[in-house]
């Protein structure tokens, strides 16, 4: 993934809404991860959250060790708040899917806890991802 595709996913400071980011590069959305529909998950996120969030399918977030990956950017308001980035790993379950889908309604990072389970799901990416993103 280039440095620009990069920063295209990285939380813009001023996003009127948030922005939800699901990796499709090598790993993630792909075979590699068997039995997940992986489709479906874009789909239901879109379906659910098109109105409220930016959903959008990123190329390689470079945390494949974490396939599938999901960052919910927040809002202007949630980073005024502050709310931060939350990196989500491991998302190959219909049920996260759907806490992730309830907390972005709820309004996302910075406006709204997540459901206790997404802990399960939360990851830090690397310092050289975090720079690459300027997500701290």
């Amino acid at each position: 993934m280039s440095r620009r595709t990069r920063k295209a996913a990285a939380s813009a400071p001023g996003a009127s809404r948030p922005t939800v980011s699901v990796c499709r590069g090598c790993c993630c959305g792909t075979p590699k991860i068997p039995n997940v529909d992986h489709a479906g998950q874009l789909a239901a996120l879109r379906r659910s959250l098109g109105e409220i969030a930016a959903v959008r399918a990123v190329e390689c977030l470079d945390a494949c060790e974490q396939a599938d990956v999901i960052v919910v950017q927040p809002s202007a308001e949630g980073r005024r708040a502050g709310g931060r980035p939350v990196w989500l790993g491991l998302v190959n379950d219909p049920d996260a899917v759907a806490d992730i889908i309830a907390w972005v309604e709820a309004g996302g990072p910075g406006l709204a806890d997540a459901p206790d389970i997404l802990d399960l799901y939360t990851f830090r990416p690397s310092r050289r991802v975090q720079q690459e993103l300027g997500s701290s």
